[in-house]
């Protein structure tokens, strides 16, 4: 059993925004097991608060871009982050974001690590970026990187307000007959935040713990067992089509999914991605 100690707690409390007797009760149950505690506090019904407690929240923009190949279209999208959006909103931050997105680029950088190591002239970007935080006066750092590849690739950024820049971008890869609804597909990464394309790239272990947790709930909720298996079957096809993207109902037309939509048109999507600013790790 591993020992319960602040720290510990203090990680779930984060991540579930459940109290800290809760959270106590949970790791003590789970004889440690912080993954097992976050089960056992939804299994209750334990509200999160959504919210991370003393956690300044992050600012700064996204900057994306297609750019064309021999063998179709790749999608980049670069967030760079600052600590007010006061800076974020200025033109000089702005263009600094575009500046680090053509430096990825140009790399063909396919990670954090890879964006930070491209040239940038004479220096890398990292120390560009170094350099940058002296001018603006506060501290500024690449934060999540993303790209797809495909015949197709559809950005869509979307702006909380007119003075602000990008602060959420979707990217979809599709083929050549699913570019007709990339657009549309775009726009419901962006609205609708799923985390994978379909129900057969969730990975078993994160399927496995809603299982649990669809199982524990309905225990809980005094259902007879002979049809909890059933009950449990049922929720687990609304997380699907809470999480899968091409499961979810279309937002312009409930009555179908994001896949009818690719399939009224014969087309496919192949892969997305979505990056919100503040979303990444904290730094």
């Amino acid at each position: 059993m591993a020992a319960i100690t602040a720290a510990l707690i203090k990680q779930v409390r984060e991540d579930t925004g459940a109290g800290m007797l809760d959270v106590k009760k949970a790791l003590t149950e789970a004889e440690g097991d912080v993954a097992r505690a976050k089960e056992i506090i939804r299994a209750k019904g334990i509200a999160a608060a959504g919210k991370r407690e003393g956690r300044k929240a992050q600012e700064g923009t996204i900057a994306s871009k297609v750019v064309e190949g021999a063998e179709g279209q790749t999608g980049y999208a670069v967030e760079l982050n600052s600590e007010t959006d006061f800076v974020a909103k200025t033109p000089k931050f702005v263009e600094f974001a575009d500046t680090i997105l053509g430096y990825a680029v140009e790399a063909d950088a396919d990670s954090v690590d890879a964006v930070l190591a491209a040239k940038a002239g004479d220096e890398t970007v990292k120390e560009a970026i170094e350099e940058a935080a002296a001018l603006f006066g506060e501290h500024v750092k690449v934060g999540q990187f993303a790209k797809i590849s495909g015949e197709h690739v559809e950005i869509y950024a979307h702006k909380k307000s007119a003075e602000m820049p990008p602060s959420i971008v979707a990217m979809i890869a599709t083929d050549k007959a699913g570019a007709a609804v990339a657009h549309e597909a775009a726009l419901q990464i962006s609205a609708m935040g799923a985390k994978w394309l379909t129900r057969e790239d969730v990975p078993a272990d994160v399927v496995e713990s809603e299982r649990r947790v669809a199982t524990e709930k309905s225990l809980a909720e005094g259902k007879p067992e002979k049809i909890v298996p059933k009950i449990v079957e049922g929720r687990l096809n609304a997380f699907f089509k809470e999480v899968v993207l091409l499961e979810q109902p279309f937002v312009k037309d409930p009555s179908k999914t994001v896949g009818k939509l690719f399939e009224e048109v014969g087309g496919k999507a192949v892969a997305f991605a979505r990056v919100e600013v503040g979303k990444g790790e904290e730094a």
